[in-house]
């Protein structure tokens, strides 16, 4: 999904201004669903400014859904998300885009388009009339192309490239966005498990070394303590448990938000919670 489709339609309402808080990214009280459908009722969210937020949740929680909230493309029906202590309902689309990037689950890229065209179109919400193709925009979609190790695929076809070369593709055209808060809806799908580790490696960098806040929704619960600074855990529709990953995941949690038996030992190389499920006893 090209950038500029981040936000939607231009907002039709004044700016609402929100109490102060200290992170920049948070939500207020949201009610989120689709149509009369609610997924998620009266959720009070904050992003800590520099984390790496990883949602996690078993298949139909309101993860996504929360995501999109989040990212401004689903309109709650009660509350608020604010984005630097103004309603992000209230800020323009091309503003918002430019503080904020937005993987989502699926995108459809244009037909006949070239990985370089779709990784520059990350480029839109910082040209004008006055500013358009600049030294700058090179340097943002070189640096995200040779991030996630897609230089060689530049002059192909997205419609030719295998899915997980397109998941990093997409992945690429967010980054040179250039944005310091980053939302990625299961950034690891379609990517085998070296690929995953290369990509929440890259997401890792992004938030040590560069300073950029991530919030990502993850299914492998592994995955999520050994890279997360700050994990939200999510059962139908509501927050259970929220901080770091090593005060969140226990055994008791696990089996109450996923109904899996299981154990946590220390991850052998990190030392974060590593999940092992009990299963049933094996015949001989």
């Amino acid at each position: 999904m090209p950038p500029s489709s981040l936000a939607g339609t231009p907002a039709d309402v004044p700016v609402t201004d929100a109490a102060p808080r200290a992170d920049r990214l948070h939500a207020d009280g949201i009610t989120v669903g689709y149509d009369d459908r609610v997924i998620a009722r009266d959720l009070d969210v904050s992003v800590p400014d520099g984390s790496f937020t990883v949602i996690v949740g078993p298949n139909a929680c309101g993860k996504s859904t929360l995501l999109r909230a989040l990212s401004r493309l689903l309109k709650p029906s009660r509350g608020q998300v604010v984005l630097d202590g103004r309603s992000i309902s209230s800020i323009p689309a091309k503003e918002v885009a430019r503080r904020l990037g937005l993987l989502p689950q699926s995108s459809i890229a244009p037909e006949g388009i070239t990985v370089a065209d779709l990784v520059a179109r990350g480029r839109y919400p910082h040209q004008t009339l006055l500013r358009q193709w600049s030294r700058e925009d090179e340097a943002a979609v070189l640096g995200a192309l040779a991030a996630t190790g897609t230089t060689g695929l530049a002059d192909r076809l997205v419609d030719e490239l295998s899915g997980g070369q397109r998941q990093r593709v997409w992945v690429a055209m967010v980054l040179a966005q250039e944005t310091p808060i980053l939302l990625l809806d299961e950034p690891t799908t379609f990517l085998d498990i070296a690929h995953q580790i290369e990509l929440l490696e890259l997401c890792a960098d992004l938030n040590r070394d560069r300073g950029h806040t991530l919030v990502a929704v993850l299914h492998d619960l592994n995955h999520a303590c050994r890279y997360a600074t700050h994990l939200i855990a999510m059962k139908d529709g509501a927050i259970v448990a929220e901080g770091a990953p090593g005060d969140v995941v226990t055994a008791a949690l696990v089996e109450d938000v996923f109904g899996l038996p299981c154990r946590i030992i220390p991850d052998p190389v990190t030392g974060t919670p590593l999940v092992v499920p009990e299963g049933r006893p094996r015949r001989a």
